[in-house]
This record gives structure tokens, sequence and C-alpha cells, in this order.
């Protein structure tokens, strides 16, 4: 039975957890130190940042506490974080990386990512990207937000092909061209915002299907990113929701609930369009 400790193996060898805590809009103080602390207390060993959040300071606090007080080895521990738009080029993404580093008061990050497709800079961030893992700073690389197109145009040049595509996905927005497409390359989708910012806590057909399950609707849905083979990282800083959101594990959606999960496809975004973002 897979449970909070389940990895998945990415294509360079490295596993990584199947659920995590995500902190976008979470800001730096001790709210968030206090979630990342009781998330590991509770067994999280999966966080993810980034650059722009502003609260990496924050979460490596969070990782410290945590590491001091339950136990738990840094080498335990799978931390992402992501370059921001304004930092991609060769030598600024090196520099970013130093400086999340640094922020984090981590001597690695397990995952780093680019966090949006901007024309014509990404390939020389993504070049960033393959020293740094060459040169073992970095234990596994990849990209956030990228479409099909942006996949292919950065592997025609890459040396080493993203283990990692974190996108928007949820129920709203199932992209199974881009699923398929990234289990053929073997890279691995994570879903950032799986719970459509709580859009969907109040859906009829998940309500329906939670109460069958004797579930919550965020558990049912985190347990289909799980069944459709999709890493998760849902945003909570409230320790009942943090624990809640783990107890994914003792249940199993039959194929007519997935299905009907998939039907509520509507192609749906909350956040930007990777192909028209302006920022």
């Amino acid at each position: 039975m897979k449970n909070l400790k389940s990895t998945k193996t990415l294509h360079n060898g490295v596993e990584m957890p199947l659920l995590g805590l995500g902190v976008f809009r979470v800001e730096d103080g001790q709210e968030l130190i206090d979630a990342v602390k009781i998330a590991i207390k509770h067994g999280y060993r999966s966080f993810d940042t980034a650059a722009i959040y502003g609260n990496e300071v924050g979460v490596g606090q969070g990782i410290r506490k945590g590491i001091e007080e339950g136990n738990v080895a840094r080498e335990e521990l799978f931390i992402t974080s992501k370059v921001w738009n304004s930092e991609l080029g060769y030598e600024e993404t090196i520099a970013a990386y130093e400086e999340s580093l640094a922020k984090l008061g981590l001597e690695y990050l397990d995952l780093y990512l680019i966090h949006w497709p901007v024309e014509g800079k990404f390939k020389e961030a993504w070049k960033a990207l393959e020293t740094l893992y060459k040169e073992g700073r970095v234990k596994a690389i990849g990209v956030s937000n990228f479409q099909i197109h942006h996949l292919e145009e950065l592997m025609m040049d890459a040396e080493i092909n993203p283990m990692v595509n974190q996108v928007e996905y949820h129920p709203r927005l199932i992209q199974k061209e881009l699923q398929k497409f990234c289990k053929e390359q073997n890279i691995q989708l994570e879903a950032w915002s799986p719970l459509m910012a709580g859009q969907l806590l109040d859906n009829e057909e998940l309500q329906e299907i939670a109460s069958r399950h004797g579930k919550t609707v965020a558990q049912v849905i985190v347990r289909w990113d799980l069944q459709n083979d999709v890493i998760t990282i849902p945003k909570s800083t409230i320790e009942h929701r943090i624990i809640e959101n783990t107890e994914v594990f003792d249940f199993e959606l039959t194929k007519e609930d997935m299905d009907q999960i998939n039907q509520l496809n509507k192609n749906h975004r909350v956040g930007p369009d990777p192909d028209n973002f302006d920022f």
C-alpha cells in the first residue's frame, strides 16, 4: 500500500515523493514556518516553493525546525524551487540558483525548475540547469507551465531532458495530450493548483463521489491525481487540512469515478495561459 513516503522514480533515478506541500501565496513569516514544520511532523517529505513567491527564507526556517524537532535528515526531504522569468539566462540563472539556496539555507536542491516558458530565454536558462545538474549541485531539473511545443523546442537542443513538468492540473483542466506526451518522453507530470484554488470544493459531482467513499472533495481530487500518475502539491497552512490532504492512501477511486471526474474537464485555467502571458 502506498503512503506519504511513497515516491516516483524520475528518469535519472531520483526518487520524488508522490505528494508534497505547496506554498504558493503563503507569506513569509511564522505561519509559513509553522506549516512546513507541522507538515514534516505529519510525514511530508516534499516541499515546493519558488523565487517569485518571496517565501524561500520561511520555507528554509520551517525545514530546519522540522529537522531539529522531527528526527528527519535533510537527505530524506525533497525540496523544489524555481527560477523566475527576469533571471532567465545562463549566468543569471546560475546566480538565481545560488540566491535561492542562500535564502533557503540549503546546500543543494532536489529539484530546480524553469518557472515559465519565456520565448527566446528558456533555452539559455536550461543550459544553466544542465550545468548545475552535471556539477552535482542539484539532484534533478525540470520545467513548469511548459506546453508540448515548448518541451519540443527545449529538447531539440537539450543534452538532458527535463525530469519534471509542473503544470496547472485539476478536474477542469486535465491536459490529456500534454500528459500523454510527457509519459512518452519520460517526463513526470506534477500538478499545481490541484484543488483549482478551492473552486472545486463545492462541485456536486465531486461531493457525491466523496460521500460514496467517506472522504472530502479535496481527498478525492488528490487521489485522482495519484491514480493518474501525477505528483501533486496541495497547499494549506492549517494543520487539520495538512493532515487531511495526506489521508488518500486508504481508498481507491473506481474506473467509473475516474471517468466521471475526467468528464468535468472544460480546459479551464485559474492561472495564466503558458502561450499568452506577459510577465
